[in-house]
């Protein structure tokens, strides 16, 4: 049976038009930053299908990853919780592929056993009860197509079914389904290197953090590429959600898990690492007074989909509803985004930014910002870029992310400098904006407990129960 059918197979079982209880669905697409969305200013890719849906839809603007990297970003979003407040925030704590095989966790691969720390699930973030889960003790069929990796052993209570090798039984019950598309994956990048181009890499826009040269244009139109046949298959749901009208009566909420696949945007503190594009579209003829350009996190995604389920959200979830019965009308003020561990890489960064600024903290100085990733090795534009910089051949702005040692502040006015770029922390003239910004950031730390201060050895021992 064709996926397309499948799909439709899956609505059909579960199709409901409860306005109290709306079916709600998440498409999710891999490791894009928000600038590379034409529905967000890019007219270098045409996208129509999600154009089209955009077209009807809230677009907002300022949607963020807690972190520049999948599995840590995925718990915050499964939990509405921040990662490193329930032990999620070092990258590859388990492997889910073997997790998902086996049921073990997996041994460190051969980069990794530096680390000397064994594969671990943080007990903490076990016990809190996902948003998926409290959907179905309210009445929802609860599906996940393929992508389940949340940097920690989720409760078998989540998911009324996860892919679809089983079959399912008749049900009047709203549904909650997420389908990931990771056609766009960092991966593509070396995967799909040589697939023809949907784009002429001639007539791509450079962004400034780049030089201007074959690789970096051929780089470019091979992500373009993936985004357009991300699009047509994305393109595949939409017709069949349309003939069986189901799209009309649903939620659909469209994001990236985090910022592009190239160097300095996957695993980057900066804007293009954290800041995703995001729209949701409302059921026909709902209206919802919403602030587009409100400062959005992933903490968000829980409380927001039990709102929109008429759900009362628990009081611990660290997120708010912006949208739904128990939308939070209160504006936030700031913004956080963390990294810490990637890989074999250990390091520690936090983030806050305001309206207007946006300050850095480096826990580890000696650390390059352009830290040795062996899997990102397998990417061109990264080893090409790695070579321009021993040769002394980036500009000066380029060479930013490769600079040893990093200062430990760093301050940008997002409003100017959207690449951050241009570092004010060491200028007298801002030293308000970078005193405000790094209190607030210290009184965040305490607020939830943030346990990246703490080493991962000792960390591990303290929530893996072991």
């Amino acid at each position: 049976m064709k996926y397309t059918q499948l799909l439709i197979l899956i609505f059909l079982f579960v199709a409901c038009t409860n306005n109290d209880k709306p079916n709600i669905i998440w498409i999710t697409i891999e490791d894009q930053s928000q600038y590379l969305l034409p529905f967000n200013g890019n007219s270098d890719v045409s996208l129509p299908v999600l154009e089209g849906i955009a077209k009807e839809s809230l677009v907002f603007e300022n949607m963020y990853a807690t972190y520049p990297v999948c599995a840590p970003a995925r718990s915050s979003i499964i939990t509405g919780m921040y990662p490193n407040s329930i032990g999620t925030h070092n990258m590859r704590a388990l492997s889910y592929g073997t997790f998902k095989k086996t049921g073990k966790l997996g041994e460190r691969n051969e980069n990794e056993k530096v680390l000397d720390i064994p594969r671990y699930s943080s007990k903490l973030a076990e016990s809190i009860k996902t948003f998926p889960t409290i959907l179905r003790e309210n009445g929802y069929f609860t599906f996940n197509k393929a992508k389940g990796d949340y940097n920690f052993i989720i409760s078998d209570s989540t998911w009324s079914e996860y892919g679809t090798k089983k079959k399912f039984k008749k049900s009047d019950s709203p549904f909650f389904a997420v389908y990931n598309y990771n056609i766009t994956h960092e991966s593509s990048m070396w995967q799909r290197d040589k697939e023809p181009l949907m784009v002429n890499p001639n007539n791509l826009k450079i962004p400034p953090i780049f030089p201007d040269d074959s690789i970096v244009r051929h780089s470019l139109a091979v992500n373009y590429s993936n985004l357009i046949e991300m699009d047509r298959q994305v393109g595949n749901l939409i017709s069949d959600l349309k003939k069986e009208n189901l799209y009309d009566d649903s939620y659909i909420f469209f994001y990236s898990d985090h910022g592009g696949p190239f160097p300095r945007h996957k695993r980057a503190i900066y804007e293009t690492g954290t800041k995703v594009p995001f729209f949701v579209k409302l059921p026909k003829g709902l209206k919802e007074k919403v602030d587009t350009k409100q400062l959005l996190s992933f903490v968000d995604f829980a409380p927001t989909t039990l709102s929109i389920a008429g759900i009362d959200p628990p009081s611990f979830l660290q997120g708010k509803a912006f949208i739904g019965k128990y939308k939070d009308e209160s504006s936030r003020k700031y913004l956080f985004t963390s990294s810490d561990r990637f890989d074999e890489n250990p390091d520690r960064i936090r983030a806050v930014r305001g309206k207007k600024f946006k300050y850095i903290r480096n826990y580890f100085p000696e650390n390059s910002h352009a830290l040795n990733v062996a899997y990102r090795r397998q990417m061109v534009l990264m080893r090409h870029l790695t070579s321009l910089n021993l040769k002394g051949e980036l500009s000066e702005k380029q060479n930013l992310w490769f600079r040893v040692p990093k200062l430990r502040d760093e301050l940008y006015d997002l409003e100017n400098d959207p690449f951050e770029l241009n570092n004010l922390s060491n200028d007298a003239n801002y030293s308000n904006e970078l005193k405000n910004l790094s209190d607030v950031l210290d009184n965040w730390i305490i607020e939830i407990d943030d346990l990246g201060r703490i080493p991962e050895k000792q960390l591990y021992k303290m929530i893996s129960g072991d």
